[in-house]
Order: C-alpha cells, then structure tokens, then sequence
C-alpha cells in the first residue's frame, strides 16, 4: 500500500490501469503502467520473496523486462 501512495504522490497519469498479466496461460499477477514508462506490477500469491514461491512468473517478468516487452 505504501509503495502505490508513493506512486500516487509522483502525479504521473495513468496509461494502462489494473490487467492480468499471464504466464502459461494462467494468471501471474497485476500491473498497472504511468505515463513516465514506469509499471507498478504484482506477482499473485508470492509475498515478498517472489522468485523463491513463484520462481516461473519471477523469470517470465524479468526476462520480458530485459527484452523490453510489456507485461
């Protein structure tokens, strides 16, 4: 909650709002893009150690990070 407070204080617009993101055609998480190119996104039932409880969605947001593709 803190972190999208955060967000909200920078003023950016929001370009797309709150979308699944998939991974092996089931759902991984949220994610919600701003104007400056930034993305805000969850990963669904990780907590706070996503790579270690949902290693496969953790790879997939990062590789598609790294190749410049959207979420």
């Amino acid at each position: 909650m803190s972190t999208q407070a955060w967000i909200r204080a920078l003023n950016y617009s929001i370009v797309d709002d709150w979308r699944s993101w998939l991974v092996n055609g089931q759902v991984a998480g949220y994610t919600r893009s701003y104007s400056n190119r930034m993305t805000f996104a969850t990963v669904k039932g990780a907590g706070h150690t996503a790579p270690e409880y949902k290693p496969d969605e953790g790879f997939s947001m990062f590789t598609r990070w790294l190749s410049n593709m959207p979420l």
